[in-house]
């Protein structure tokens, strides 16, 4: 039998403002998600017991054991709803994401493991009640399951729409400087500044460039080379480059296809080191 198949879609932050710390030890933000039409690969087939493999250019390091998100995606479906709808898989996960990025990459592929279970096995459910069932595994990973265009508030789990942002289509780069960037220590460094909340409104460009991230300094303190990357992402004519989650991975919206090749092929050449990802907004 054809393996079953799903794409962990890369996601970006296109602004992340962060609002204040919490008893518990997380942060309340406001942030837009917005995901690219690329991403990590899962395929599954039916299997005597679960396991999970994993290769592609970011496997090295990764574990493939019970801890890994796409497994425990797995078992929590099945807890719910039991092994007789929810049967053993052989599940492989290509990475071609970077890991600890701010792309969400695990989140992705979780919300990637979810979709695919949702639709071979439990297909009355929706994409909220998906996201409810396994946002507790992370809070990303409930934006992750629509992997559409929207607002996230408190931890990030707590969506909805923004109608107003269409940005389907829209020609987007990302770059990383092959640097991982781990999201406690980026988190902790946060200056405890509020400085305000989103700005919503119909102007899609105002909204965005009233936006901001309020994770890039701290993250820059720990990789500077984020800020080459925006230094050399804003002289390549976007309307806007920022860097996404807490980082290292920044992006760059074209208003062109062409626009954003070119960009391409002038980092290839200058930068060769570092990882690249040419796509669309979905």
């Amino acid at each position: 039998m054809s393996a079953f198949r799903e794409t962990g879609w890369a996601k970006i932050n296109l602004a992340l403002h962060v609002r204040g710390r919490r008893a518990d030890g997380y942060h309340d933000i406001e942030t837009l998600f917005a995901f690219v039409d690329g991403g990590d690969a899962i395929a599954a087939e039916f299997a005597a017991v679960d396991s999970l493999t994993i290769d592609g250019e970011f496997a090295d390091g990764l574990s493939a054991g019970g801890d890994n998100l796409v497994m425990r995606v797995l078992t929590l479906l099945r807890a719910r709803y039991g092994a007789d709808r929810v049967p053993p898989l052989a599940v492989s996960l290509t990475k071609t994401l970077p890991v600890a990025a701010g792309i969400g990459g695990g989140s992705a592929d979780a919300a990637a493991m979810a979709r695919l279970v949702r639709t071979h096995f439990l297909p009355e459910l929706g994409d909220a009640a998906l996201a409810r069932l396994v946002s507790p595994l992370g809070a990303d990973i409930a934006a992750c399951v629509a992997s559409a265009t929207c607002l996230g508030v408190g931890v990030g789990e707590e969506l909805s729409a923004v109608p107003e942002l269409r940005l389907a289509g829209t020609p987007v780069l990302l770059v990383n400087p092959r640097q991982p960037v781990a999201t406690g220590p980026v988190f902790a460094a946060w200056d405890g500044i509020d400085r305000g909340p989103l700005f919503t409104g119909a102007d899609l460009r105002a909204q965005l460039f009233a936006g901001r991230n309020d994770l890039q300094r701290p993250a820059t303190a720990q990789c500077p080379a984020v800020a080459d990357v925006l230094t050399e992402l804003g002289a390549l004519g976007p309307w806007l480059a920022r860097m996404s989650g807490s980082g290292a991975t920044c992006f760059a919206l074209f208003d062109a296809a062409t626009e954003r090749d070119a960009a391409v092929a002038l980092l290839a050449e200058r930068h060769p080191q570092w990882w690249t990802m040419a796509g669309v907004l979905r």
